[in-house]
């Protein structure tokens, strides 16, 4: 039986990760670029490629099935990377075309969570579902929406930017231009900001000596384990927020269940009991059935690769 191969593309606002992954759902290597690094499209794309090159050099160029690409504010459609906040890189990246210049492969790009959610959906704990969401949280917020099986992708292929819907009117600026951003409240940094609001509060806490180091979200998800009260008040008015965000999103799709996925995510309970209080109490009375909200059941440095790399079966 001869095997086949496909590359998934993961591109994040910190990390850009490239995994070869088997046609029994498996990452089996794996490289990774800084997109931080990166402002210049032509020299992220070019050290791109050297990667891929790296990962499918021993193989038989007829074993590859694709090369699918996750990248936040990409348009299915079009295959571009149209002016992304969370990267440094600005403007259109023709990102499909440029790729498959270098490789005989076919190539498709897709927002990141779109890729995320495929991954869960082919791979995961919504294998069989037909109507669900996935949210993802890290440096931003992604969405992926898939009703009645397909992914939701919209009339112009930028379906699912929920990141950037308004949760506080006139809030906190955004990149987008707007104010008051649901990933300006819940993404990493949001987590970060609203501990930084609260620590007046909280004068004891142990996070304060973060303020002078830098302060992360990792820090505070370890104070949370600490019983910090600072910590936990912080998850409690974070999870307050992403709740009504969660009720919202199932006025317009009412979903077998919604994911979450992400680095903040991995502060576990303390973050997840107050989303699903907030989601319980804001959630429409006529959706009185349970809707589960629950974890990605993928590798949390994977489900994107999986998913991107589902793309070209």
């Amino acid at each position: 039986m001869n095997h086949l191969f496909s590359i998934g593309i993961d591109i994040g606002g910190t990390n850009t990760d490239i995994g070869l992954v088997n046609d029994q759902g498996e990452v089996i290597a794996k490289q990774n670029l800084k997109t931080l690094q990166y402002s210049d499209h032509q020299l992220f794309v070019d050290d791109l490629v050297k990667a891929i090159q790296i990962l499918v050099k021993d193989l038989d160029p007829a074993s590859i099935t694709g090369v699918g690409i996750g990248a936040p504010a990409a348009n299915y459609y079009t295959g571009s990377i149209e002016n992304a906040t969370n990267l440094n890189m600005k403007g259109i990246l023709p990102l499909r075309d440029m790729i498959h210049q270098q490789f005989p492969y076919p190539v498709v790009v897709t927002n990141d969570a779109n890729a995320a959610t495929y991954g869960e959906m082919i791979y995961g704990g919504a294998k069989g579902m037909k109507n669900f969401m996935m949210f993802t949280l890290g440096t931003g917020v992604g969405t992926g929406i898939v009703i009645d099986g397909k992914l939701v992708y919209g009339h112009d292929g930028l379906a699912g930017e929920m990141g950037h819907a308004i949760l506080i009117p006139e809030g906190r600026p955004c990149g987008c231009g707007n104010k008051g951003c649901l990933e300006k409240y819940t993404s990493s940094s949001g987590i970060v900001w609203n501990c930084l609001e609260l620590m007046p509060q909280y004068p004891d806490s142990i996070l304060t000596k973060d303020v002078f180091h830098g302060m992360t979200g990792k820090n505070v998800s370890d104070a949370a384990k600490l019983g910090d009260p600072l910590a936990i008040a912080t998850y409690e008015r974070t999870g307050y927020l992403l709740g009504i965000a969660l009720a919202n999103a199932v006025t317009f799709s009412s979903p077998e269940a919604i994911f979450l996925m992400g680095g903040p995510i991995q502060a576990g309970d303390v973050f997840l009991d107050p989303i699903k209080r907030s989601f319980l109490k804001h959630k429409l009375f006529i959706f009185n059935r349970d809707i589960p909200i629950l974890l990605s059941s993928l590798p949390e440095n994977s489900v994107a690769i999986l998913g991107a790399a589902a793309l070209t079966r």
